[in-house]
Protein backbone atom coordinates (compact mmCIF):
# COMPACT_ATOMS: atom_id res chain seq x y z
CA UNK A 1 0.00 0.00 0.00
CA UNK A 2 2.73 2.55 0.88
CA UNK A 3 4.57 2.01 -2.63
CA UNK A 4 0.94 2.71 -4.55
CA UNK A 5 0.91 5.68 -1.96
CA UNK A 6 4.35 7.16 -2.83
CA UNK A 7 3.62 6.77 -6.43
CA UNK A 8 0.59 8.65 -6.47
CA UNK A 9 2.00 11.30 -4.44
CA UNK A 10 4.92 11.67 -6.87
CA UNK A 11 2.84 12.03 -9.65
CA UNK A 12 0.87 14.50 -7.78
CA UNK A 13 4.30 16.85 -7.16
CA UNK A 14 5.10 16.48 -11.26
CA UNK A 15 1.69 17.64 -12.37
CA UNK A 16 1.37 20.72 -10.05
CA UNK A 17 5.43 21.76 -10.90
CA UNK A 18 4.10 22.11 -14.76
CA UNK A 19 0.51 23.10 -14.22
CA UNK A 20 1.30 25.57 -11.27
CA UNK A 21 -2.46 24.32 -10.20
CA UNK A 22 -3.36 21.71 -7.44
CA UNK A 23 -5.44 18.70 -8.45
CA UNK A 24 -8.88 17.94 -7.35
CA UNK A 25 -7.37 15.08 -4.92
CA UNK A 26 -4.87 17.89 -4.02
CA UNK A 27 -0.84 17.50 -3.32
CA UNK A 28 1.30 17.89 -0.56
CA UNK A 29 2.10 21.59 -0.99
CA UNK A 30 0.53 24.49 -0.03
CA UNK A 31 -3.01 24.38 2.02
CA UNK A 32 -4.30 21.81 0.58
CA UNK A 33 -3.85 17.63 2.34
CA UNK A 34 -3.10 14.81 0.02
CA UNK A 35 -5.65 12.40 -0.21
CA UNK A 36 -5.35 8.64 -0.01
CA UNK A 37 -5.80 6.88 -3.66
CA UNK A 38 -7.18 3.73 -1.34
CA UNK A 39 -9.62 4.86 0.91
CA UNK A 40 -10.35 8.22 0.08
CA UNK A 41 -9.19 9.74 3.59
CA UNK A 42 -7.25 12.90 3.72
CA UNK A 43 -3.80 12.92 5.02
CA UNK A 44 -2.59 14.60 7.96
CA UNK A 45 -6.33 15.74 8.94
CA UNK A 46 -7.06 15.56 12.03
CA UNK A 47 -10.54 14.85 11.71
CA UNK A 48 -9.43 11.71 9.75
CA UNK A 49 -6.96 9.95 12.25
CA UNK A 50 -4.31 12.48 11.26
CA UNK A 51 -2.00 10.02 9.58
CA UNK A 52 0.78 12.08 8.15
CA UNK A 53 2.84 11.01 4.60
CA UNK A 54 6.10 12.69 4.26
CA UNK A 55 7.08 14.25 1.06
CA UNK A 56 8.78 12.20 -1.43
CA UNK A 57 11.94 12.01 -0.52
CA UNK A 58 15.28 10.30 -0.51
CA UNK A 59 18.28 9.58 1.59
CA UNK A 60 20.55 12.10 1.40
CA UNK A 61 24.50 11.04 1.57
CA UNK A 62 25.84 11.70 5.01
CA UNK A 63 28.68 13.41 5.92
CA UNK A 64 31.91 12.76 4.08
CA UNK A 65 29.85 10.38 1.84
CA UNK A 66 29.78 9.80 -2.09
CA UNK A 67 26.88 9.03 -4.23
CA UNK A 68 27.97 5.78 -6.38
CA UNK A 69 25.90 4.39 -8.83
CA UNK A 70 24.98 1.09 -8.83
CA UNK A 71 25.32 -1.59 -11.84
CA UNK A 72 26.47 -5.23 -13.44
CA UNK A 73 30.01 -5.60 -13.36
CA UNK A 74 32.36 -8.69 -13.08
CA UNK A 75 33.68 -9.35 -9.45
CA UNK A 76 36.88 -11.06 -9.17
CA UNK A 77 40.50 -11.28 -10.75
CA UNK A 78 41.53 -9.34 -13.69
CA UNK A 79 44.71 -10.53 -14.33
CA UNK A 80 46.85 -13.90 -14.04
CA UNK A 81 46.42 -15.38 -10.22
CA UNK A 82 50.16 -14.93 -9.96
CA UNK A 83 49.68 -15.86 -6.17
CA UNK A 84 48.03 -18.91 -6.68
CA UNK A 85 45.03 -18.22 -4.45
CA UNK A 86 42.07 -19.46 -6.79
CA UNK A 87 39.90 -17.28 -4.29
CA UNK A 88 38.81 -14.36 -7.00
CA UNK A 89 36.63 -16.19 -9.83
CA UNK A 90 35.27 -13.58 -12.37
CA UNK A 91 31.78 -13.51 -12.03
CA UNK A 92 28.90 -11.32 -13.10
CA UNK A 93 27.32 -9.71 -10.19
CA UNK A 94 24.67 -6.29 -10.04
CA UNK A 95 25.07 -3.48 -7.54
CA UNK A 96 22.46 -1.35 -6.13
CA UNK A 97 23.02 2.31 -5.75
CA UNK A 98 24.93 3.18 -2.36
CA UNK A 99 27.04 6.15 -0.44
CA UNK A 100 30.73 5.52 0.82
CA UNK A 101 33.38 7.54 2.08
CA UNK A 102 35.32 9.79 -0.27
CA UNK A 103 38.14 9.12 1.64
CA UNK A 104 39.79 6.11 4.65
CA UNK A 105 39.16 7.16 8.29
CA UNK A 106 41.50 9.55 9.49
CA UNK A 107 42.96 9.01 12.70
CA UNK A 108 41.46 12.36 13.80
CA UNK A 109 38.08 11.22 12.83
CA UNK A 110 38.88 8.06 15.35
CA UNK A 111 40.38 9.91 17.95
CA UNK A 112 36.74 12.08 18.22
CA UNK A 113 35.38 8.84 18.38
CA UNK A 114 37.47 8.07 21.98
CA UNK A 115 37.01 11.49 22.80
CA UNK A 116 33.24 10.51 22.81
CA UNK A 117 34.09 7.64 24.80
CA UNK A 118 36.27 8.73 27.14
CA UNK A 119 33.79 11.52 28.56
CA UNK A 120 30.41 9.59 28.07
CA UNK A 121 31.54 6.28 29.62
CA UNK A 122 33.90 7.71 32.13
CA UNK A 123 32.98 5.74 35.20
CA UNK A 124 34.51 2.54 32.69
CA UNK A 125 37.85 2.91 31.09
CA UNK A 126 37.50 -0.87 29.65
CA UNK A 127 34.76 0.28 26.74
CA UNK A 128 37.78 3.10 25.72
CA UNK A 129 40.71 0.19 26.22
CA UNK A 130 38.92 -1.80 23.75
CA UNK A 131 37.95 0.61 21.07
CA UNK A 132 41.97 1.94 21.12
CA UNK A 133 43.89 0.62 18.11
CA UNK A 134 46.76 -1.29 18.35
CA UNK A 135 50.14 1.10 17.41
CA UNK A 136 52.34 -2.21 18.07
CA UNK A 137 51.44 -2.80 14.73
CA UNK A 138 54.72 -0.97 13.74
CA UNK A 139 56.61 -2.71 15.50
CA UNK A 140 58.90 -5.42 13.88
CA UNK A 141 61.76 -7.74 15.35
CA UNK A 142 64.22 -6.14 12.59
CA UNK A 143 63.46 -2.54 11.68
CA UNK A 144 63.23 1.09 13.79
CA UNK A 145 59.74 1.66 13.97
CA UNK A 146 59.07 3.31 17.71
CA UNK A 147 58.78 6.56 16.15
CA UNK A 148 55.25 5.78 14.54
CA UNK A 149 54.22 3.07 18.30
CA UNK A 150 54.85 6.30 19.78
CA UNK A 151 53.42 9.15 17.29
CA UNK A 152 51.47 7.85 14.28
CA UNK A 153 48.08 7.98 15.82
CA UNK A 154 48.17 10.54 18.25
CA UNK A 155 50.60 13.50 16.69
CA UNK A 156 49.02 16.40 14.75
CA UNK A 157 51.50 15.52 11.33
CA UNK A 158 49.26 12.26 10.80
CA UNK A 159 45.55 14.05 11.57
CA UNK A 160 44.74 13.28 8.02
CA UNK A 161 46.60 10.06 7.67
CA UNK A 162 44.31 7.00 7.64
CA UNK A 163 43.97 5.57 10.83
CA UNK A 164 45.53 1.86 10.82
CA UNK A 165 45.80 -0.92 13.78
CA UNK A 166 42.15 -1.15 13.99
CA UNK A 167 40.27 -4.55 14.31
CA UNK A 168 37.11 -5.50 11.89
CA UNK A 169 35.22 -5.34 15.46
CA UNK A 170 36.62 -1.94 16.45
CA UNK A 171 35.64 -0.69 12.85
CA UNK A 172 32.11 -1.92 12.96
CA UNK A 173 31.50 -0.34 16.34
CA UNK A 174 32.89 3.17 15.15
CA UNK A 175 30.19 2.69 12.12
CA UNK A 176 27.12 2.22 14.87
CA UNK A 177 28.70 4.98 16.96
CA UNK A 178 28.98 7.00 13.57
CA UNK A 179 25.08 6.80 12.93
CA UNK A 180 24.46 7.99 16.59
CA UNK A 181 26.45 11.03 16.11
CA UNK A 182 24.73 12.15 12.66
CA UNK A 183 20.87 11.78 13.51
CA UNK A 184 21.51 12.87 17.05
CA UNK A 185 22.49 16.15 15.52
CA UNK A 186 19.50 15.87 13.56
CA UNK A 187 17.09 15.47 16.09
CA UNK A 188 18.57 18.44 17.76
CA UNK A 189 18.12 20.55 15.08
CA UNK A 190 14.78 19.66 13.88
CA UNK A 191 14.15 20.56 17.92
CA UNK A 192 12.95 16.79 18.84
CA UNK A 193 16.13 16.68 21.64
CA UNK A 194 17.01 19.55 23.77
CA UNK A 195 20.02 21.59 22.33
CA UNK A 196 22.06 20.51 25.38
CA UNK A 197 21.96 16.86 25.08
CA UNK A 198 25.14 16.57 23.28
CA UNK A 199 26.69 18.19 25.73
CA UNK A 200 25.35 16.48 29.11
CA UNK A 201 25.98 13.13 27.22
CA UNK A 202 29.89 13.72 27.60
CA UNK A 203 29.45 14.75 31.27
CA UNK A 204 29.65 10.62 32.08
CA UNK A 205 25.83 10.12 31.01
CA UNK A 206 26.77 6.15 30.50
CA UNK A 207 24.86 3.61 28.46
CA UNK A 208 21.57 4.47 29.84
CA UNK A 209 22.23 8.58 29.35
CA UNK A 210 23.77 8.04 25.79
CA UNK A 211 21.83 8.32 22.10
CA UNK A 212 21.55 5.02 19.92
CA UNK A 213 19.75 5.01 16.88
CA UNK A 214 17.74 2.09 17.58
CA UNK A 215 16.75 2.36 21.00
CA UNK A 216 15.41 5.48 19.85
CA UNK A 217 13.43 4.12 17.20
CA UNK A 218 11.88 0.86 19.13
CA UNK A 219 11.30 2.73 22.46
CA UNK A 220 12.32 6.26 22.57
CA UNK A 221 11.14 6.82 26.28
CA UNK A 222 14.34 5.22 27.07
CA UNK A 223 16.69 8.00 25.44
CA UNK A 224 17.39 10.99 27.99
CA UNK A 225 17.14 14.81 26.82
CA UNK A 226 13.85 14.22 24.17
CA UNK A 227 12.22 17.50 23.23
CA UNK A 228 8.60 18.69 21.92
CA UNK A 229 9.15 21.38 19.33
CA UNK A 230 6.60 23.97 19.27
CA UNK A 231 6.14 23.84 15.56
CA UNK A 232 6.03 20.64 13.51
CA UNK A 233 5.04 18.87 10.59
CA UNK A 234 4.49 15.93 12.38
CA UNK A 235 1.23 16.06 14.47
CA UNK A 236 0.08 13.18 16.76
CA UNK A 237 -3.28 11.82 16.02
CA UNK A 238 -5.25 15.23 18.17
CA UNK A 239 -3.18 17.08 15.92
CA UNK A 240 -0.42 18.13 18.16
CA UNK A 241 3.35 18.32 17.76
CA UNK A 242 4.61 14.94 17.68
CA UNK A 243 7.55 14.54 20.21
CA UNK A 244 9.13 11.71 18.55
CA UNK A 245 10.18 11.15 14.68
CA UNK A 246 9.68 7.44 12.91
CA UNK A 247 11.51 6.29 10.40
CA UNK A 248 8.91 6.88 7.79
CA UNK A 249 9.08 10.70 8.76
CA UNK A 250 12.63 10.62 6.50
CA UNK A 251 14.41 12.83 8.88
CA UNK A 252 16.64 9.97 10.46
CA UNK A 253 20.08 9.07 8.75
CA UNK A 254 19.85 5.43 6.61
CA UNK A 255 23.34 4.43 9.11
CA UNK A 256 27.06 3.72 8.28
CA UNK A 257 28.09 0.49 7.74
CA UNK A 258 31.59 -1.50 6.65
CA UNK A 259 30.86 -1.62 2.97
CA UNK A 260 30.24 -5.36 1.38
CA UNK A 261 33.00 -6.75 -0.64
CA UNK A 262 30.93 -6.54 -3.58
CA UNK A 263 30.12 -3.09 -3.08
CA UNK A 264 33.61 -1.86 -2.06
CA UNK A 265 35.03 -3.35 -5.58
CA UNK A 266 32.66 -1.99 -7.84
CA UNK A 267 33.04 1.39 -6.34
CA UNK A 268 37.19 0.98 -6.67
CA UNK A 269 36.55 0.07 -10.31
CA UNK A 270 35.06 3.51 -10.81
CA UNK A 271 33.09 2.46 -13.58
CA UNK A 272 30.82 5.14 -14.58
CA UNK A 273 33.34 6.91 -17.06
CA UNK A 274 33.31 3.17 -19.04
CA UNK A 275 29.50 3.89 -20.28
CA UNK A 276 30.40 6.05 -24.12
CA UNK A 277 27.03 7.94 -23.89
CA UNK A 278 26.13 8.74 -19.91
CA UNK A 279 22.78 9.99 -19.62
CA UNK A 280 22.29 13.74 -19.08
CA UNK A 281 18.63 14.22 -19.57
CA UNK A 282 15.98 12.24 -18.63
CA UNK A 283 14.88 9.40 -21.32
CA UNK A 284 18.79 9.29 -22.24
CA UNK A 285 20.83 6.29 -21.20
CA UNK A 286 23.66 4.77 -22.28
CA UNK A 287 25.33 1.97 -24.38
CA UNK A 288 25.74 -0.53 -21.89
CA UNK A 289 29.62 -0.94 -23.06
CA UNK A 290 32.20 -1.57 -20.84
CA UNK A 291 34.76 -0.49 -23.36
CA UNK A 292 37.43 -1.92 -21.36
CA UNK A 293 38.30 -4.28 -18.13
CA UNK A 294 40.83 -2.13 -16.17
CA UNK A 295 42.76 -3.74 -13.73
CA UNK A 296 43.37 -1.08 -11.56
CA UNK A 297 40.91 1.89 -9.90
CA UNK A 298 41.69 4.70 -12.34
CA UNK A 299 40.89 5.06 -15.61
CA UNK A 300 40.07 8.15 -17.40
CA UNK A 301 39.96 11.89 -16.04
CA UNK A 302 36.54 12.70 -15.25
CA UNK A 303 37.03 14.45 -12.55
CA UNK A 304 38.43 17.62 -14.34
CA UNK A 305 42.00 17.29 -12.25
CA UNK A 306 43.93 19.43 -14.42
CA UNK A 307 46.96 17.97 -17.00
CA UNK A 308 48.87 19.93 -20.02
CA UNK A 309 48.67 18.75 -23.40
CA UNK A 310 52.80 17.77 -22.61
CA UNK A 311 51.77 14.99 -19.80
CA UNK A 312 52.45 16.55 -16.76
CA UNK A 313 51.44 13.04 -14.99
CA UNK A 314 54.24 10.99 -17.46
CA UNK A 315 55.62 8.87 -15.10
CA UNK A 316 53.77 10.22 -11.90
CA UNK A 317 52.58 7.50 -9.23
CA UNK A 318 48.88 7.19 -9.11
CA UNK A 319 48.83 5.40 -6.01
CA UNK A 320 51.01 4.76 -2.48
CA UNK A 321 52.83 1.53 -3.05
CA UNK A 322 55.88 -0.42 -3.01
CA UNK A 323 57.93 -0.65 -6.38
CA UNK A 324 59.89 -3.30 -5.33
CA UNK A 325 61.99 -5.27 -2.44
CA UNK A 326 63.45 -1.81 -0.15
CA UNK A 327 61.87 0.55 -2.41
CA UNK A 328 58.66 1.94 -0.65
CA UNK A 329 59.69 5.69 -2.29
CA UNK A 330 62.15 5.85 -4.67
CA UNK A 331 65.42 8.06 -4.60
CA UNK A 332 66.11 11.16 -2.46
CA UNK A 333 65.14 14.44 -4.99
CA UNK A 334 62.92 11.87 -6.90
CA UNK A 335 60.66 10.23 -4.66
CA UNK A 336 57.85 8.00 -6.86
CA UNK A 337 55.04 8.48 -4.84
CA UNK A 338 56.51 10.61 -1.34
CA UNK A 339 54.97 8.86 1.12
CA UNK A 340 57.24 6.08 2.85
CA UNK A 341 54.37 4.89 5.05
CA UNK A 342 50.48 6.08 4.39
CA UNK A 343 49.75 9.10 3.09
CA UNK A 344 47.22 11.82 3.59
CA UNK A 345 43.38 10.21 2.71
CA UNK A 346 42.95 12.91 0.40
CA UNK A 347 46.13 12.38 -2.00
CA UNK A 348 46.53 10.15 -4.84
CA UNK A 349 44.52 9.89 -8.26
CA UNK A 350 40.62 9.68 -7.40
CA UNK A 351 38.75 7.35 -9.87
CA UNK A 352 35.84 8.04 -11.63
CA UNK A 353 33.74 8.68 -8.63
CA UNK A 354 35.96 10.83 -7.12
CA UNK A 355 36.78 8.11 -4.47
CA UNK A 356 40.86 8.21 -2.93
CA UNK A 357 43.17 5.32 -2.56
CA UNK A 358 41.04 2.61 -3.66
CA UNK A 359 44.16 0.87 -4.62
CA UNK A 360 47.10 1.71 -2.40
CA UNK A 361 47.97 3.70 0.47
CA UNK A 362 46.48 1.24 3.27
CA UNK A 363 44.40 -2.03 2.64
CA UNK A 364 40.46 -1.84 3.81
CA UNK A 365 38.38 -4.14 5.92
CA UNK A 366 34.74 -4.92 4.37
CA UNK A 367 31.71 -6.29 5.85
CA UNK A 368 31.98 -10.00 4.40
CA UNK A 369 33.28 -13.24 5.83
CA UNK A 370 36.01 -14.82 4.21
CA UNK A 371 35.63 -17.80 2.16
CA UNK A 372 38.54 -18.63 -0.49
CA UNK A 373 35.84 -19.87 -3.26
CA UNK A 374 32.19 -18.26 -3.42
CA UNK A 375 29.69 -20.88 -4.75
CA UNK A 376 27.99 -20.30 -8.40
CA UNK A 377 25.03 -20.51 -6.18
CA UNK A 378 25.83 -17.53 -4.09
CA UNK A 379 23.40 -14.04 -5.20
CA UNK A 380 24.31 -12.04 -8.27
CA UNK A 381 22.42 -9.46 -6.83
CA UNK A 382 23.57 -7.68 -3.83
CA UNK A 383 26.04 -10.24 -2.97
CA UNK A 384 27.21 -10.78 1.02
CA UNK A 385 28.36 -13.67 2.63
CA UNK A 386 27.77 -12.97 6.85
CA UNK A 387 24.36 -12.86 7.57
CA UNK A 388 23.36 -13.93 10.99
CA UNK A 389 19.65 -13.09 11.79
CA UNK A 390 18.64 -11.57 15.24
CA UNK A 391 15.56 -9.86 17.01
CA UNK A 392 16.04 -7.30 20.29
CA UNK A 393 15.54 -9.10 23.31
CA UNK A 394 12.89 -8.06 25.65
CA UNK A 395 12.99 -9.18 29.38
CA UNK A 396 10.54 -11.13 31.38
CA UNK A 397 8.63 -8.09 31.80
CA UNK A 398 8.43 -7.19 27.99
CA UNK A 399 11.14 -4.50 28.19
CA UNK A 400 13.73 -4.21 26.10
CA UNK A 401 17.24 -3.58 27.52
CA UNK A 402 20.44 -1.84 26.73
CA UNK A 403 24.31 -2.90 26.66
CA UNK A 404 27.25 -1.61 28.23
CA UNK A 405 27.34 0.70 25.14
CA UNK A 406 23.69 1.88 25.38
CA UNK A 407 22.85 -0.04 22.21
CA UNK A 408 19.29 -2.65 22.27
CA UNK A 409 20.20 -6.01 23.92
CA UNK A 410 19.77 -8.43 20.78
CA UNK A 411 19.18 -12.50 20.44
CA UNK A 412 19.79 -15.08 17.37
CA UNK A 413 16.62 -16.01 16.06
CA UNK A 414 16.22 -19.93 16.64
CA UNK A 415 15.78 -22.20 13.69
CA UNK A 416 12.16 -22.97 15.02
CA UNK A 417 11.08 -19.81 14.18
CA UNK A 418 12.26 -20.10 10.60
CA UNK A 419 11.67 -23.38 9.70
CA UNK A 420 8.40 -22.81 7.77
CA UNK A 421 9.98 -19.97 5.71
CA UNK A 422 10.72 -20.46 1.96
CA UNK A 423 13.86 -17.66 2.00
CA UNK A 424 16.01 -19.17 5.36
CA UNK A 425 15.76 -21.65 7.66
CA UNK A 426 18.78 -20.81 9.91
CA UNK A 427 19.30 -17.49 11.91
CA UNK A 428 23.20 -18.16 11.26
CA UNK A 429 23.86 -18.67 7.45
CA UNK A 430 27.71 -17.27 7.39
CA UNK A 431 28.43 -20.97 6.44
CA UNK A 432 26.15 -21.42 3.75
CA UNK A 433 26.93 -23.27 0.52
CA UNK A 434 30.46 -22.80 1.47
CA UNK A 435 32.02 -26.59 0.77
CA UNK A 436 29.37 -28.34 2.90
CA UNK A 437 28.24 -31.25 1.09
CA UNK A 438 24.70 -29.57 -0.12
CA UNK A 439 27.14 -27.29 -2.08
CA UNK A 440 29.32 -29.58 -3.98
CA UNK A 441 32.16 -27.01 -3.36
CA UNK A 442 35.09 -28.71 -1.57
CA UNK A 443 38.04 -27.61 -0.13
CA UNK A 444 40.46 -28.52 2.36
CA UNK A 445 39.91 -27.44 5.85
CA UNK A 446 42.01 -29.90 6.82
CA UNK A 447 45.05 -28.02 4.44
CA UNK A 448 44.90 -24.55 6.81
CA UNK A 449 43.16 -23.83 10.38
CA UNK A 450 43.94 -19.89 9.27
CA UNK A 451 39.97 -19.91 7.52
CA UNK A 452 37.38 -19.30 10.51
CA UNK A 453 34.05 -17.85 10.80
CA UNK A 454 35.99 -14.71 12.34
CA UNK A 455 38.30 -14.49 9.34
CA UNK A 456 37.27 -10.83 7.59
CA UNK A 457 37.66 -9.77 3.81
CA UNK A 458 40.49 -6.93 3.48
CA UNK A 459 40.55 -5.34 -0.15
CA UNK A 460 43.08 -3.24 -1.64
CA UNK A 461 46.63 -2.80 -1.91
CA UNK A 462 48.80 -0.64 0.74
CA UNK A 463 51.71 1.57 1.26
CA UNK A 464 53.61 -1.92 1.62
CA UNK A 465 52.77 -4.25 -0.86
CA UNK A 466 53.34 -4.76 -4.80
CA UNK A 467 51.05 -3.16 -7.58
CA UNK A 468 49.51 -6.78 -7.95
CA UNK A 469 47.35 -5.97 -4.38
CA UNK A 470 46.07 -2.25 -5.79
CA UNK A 471 43.75 -4.59 -8.45
CA UNK A 472 39.72 -4.34 -6.94
CA UNK A 473 39.58 -8.13 -7.59
CA UNK A 474 42.38 -9.02 -5.24
CA UNK A 475 41.56 -10.30 -1.88
CA UNK A 476 43.23 -10.96 1.40
CA UNK A 477 41.89 -12.10 4.72
CA UNK A 478 42.50 -11.65 8.48
CA UNK A 479 41.11 -12.41 11.86
CA UNK A 480 38.37 -9.85 13.29
CA UNK A 481 39.89 -9.16 16.42
CA UNK A 482 43.40 -8.10 14.41
CA UNK A 483 45.07 -4.80 13.29
CA UNK A 484 47.97 -4.33 11.29
CA UNK A 485 49.73 -1.16 10.23
CA UNK A 486 48.63 -2.52 6.49
CA UNK A 487 44.85 -2.08 6.77
CA UNK A 488 42.18 0.46 7.73
CA UNK A 489 38.72 1.07 6.34
CA UNK A 490 35.79 3.13 5.01
CA UNK A 491 32.49 3.52 5.43
CA UNK A 492 29.15 2.98 3.41
CA UNK A 493 25.46 3.83 3.58
CA UNK A 494 22.71 1.86 1.74
CA UNK A 495 20.32 4.49 -0.40
CA UNK A 496 17.00 3.41 -0.96
CA UNK A 497 15.62 5.71 -4.64
CA UNK A 498 16.00 6.12 -8.09
CA UNK A 499 19.13 4.41 -9.04
CA UNK A 500 20.48 7.28 -10.89
CA UNK A 501 20.24 9.07 -7.89
CA UNK A 502 18.25 11.67 -6.53
CA UNK A 503 16.52 14.06 -8.84
CA UNK A 504 15.97 11.43 -11.32
CA UNK A 505 12.88 9.30 -12.44
CA UNK A 506 12.50 5.68 -10.53
CA UNK A 507 11.96 2.92 -13.66
CA UNK A 508 11.03 4.32 -17.44
CA UNK A 509 7.83 6.72 -17.57
CA UNK A 510 6.20 7.73 -20.71
CA UNK A 511 4.65 10.65 -21.01
CA UNK A 512 1.29 11.18 -22.09
CA UNK A 513 0.10 13.33 -25.23
CA UNK A 514 -3.12 14.24 -26.21
CA UNK A 515 -4.44 12.02 -29.11
CA UNK A 516 -6.16 13.65 -32.58
CA UNK A 517 -9.27 13.03 -32.67
CA UNK A 518 -11.36 12.40 -35.97
CA UNK A 519 -14.46 14.91 -36.41
CA UNK A 520 -17.17 13.54 -37.12
CA UNK A 521 -18.44 14.40 -40.64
Amino acid sequence: MQKVISGKILLLTMIAAISLTACKNGGLFGKKKGKSAVTGWNYDDKNMGNFHVAKVKYPKAGPGLVFVQGGTFVMGAKEDDVMGDWNNVPRRVTVPSFFIDETEVANVHYREYLYWLENTFSNDTNIVYKALPDTLVWREELAYNEPYVEYYFRYPSYNYYPVVGVSWRQAYDFCIWRTDRVNELNLIKKGYLKKDAAKREMKGAGAEGSFNTETYLMNPDMIQGRNKPKKSDLKDINGKPRSTVRLEDGILNMGYRLPTEAEWEYAAYGLLDQNPAPRKKEGKSGEELFSNEQIYSWSKNPNGLRDNRRGSWQGSFLANFKRGSGDNMGVAGGLNDRAAIPGPVKTFYPNAFGLYNMSGNVSEWVADVYRPMTSIDAQDFNYFRGNKFQKYYKNSSGEYERDSLGRLKKVDISDEEVKNRTNYQHNNVINYLDGDSASQVYYGYGVTSLISDQSRVIKGGSWNDRPYWLSPGARRFMEEDQGASTVGFRCAQSYLGPPEGPGFKDGNIFAKRKQNKKKKK
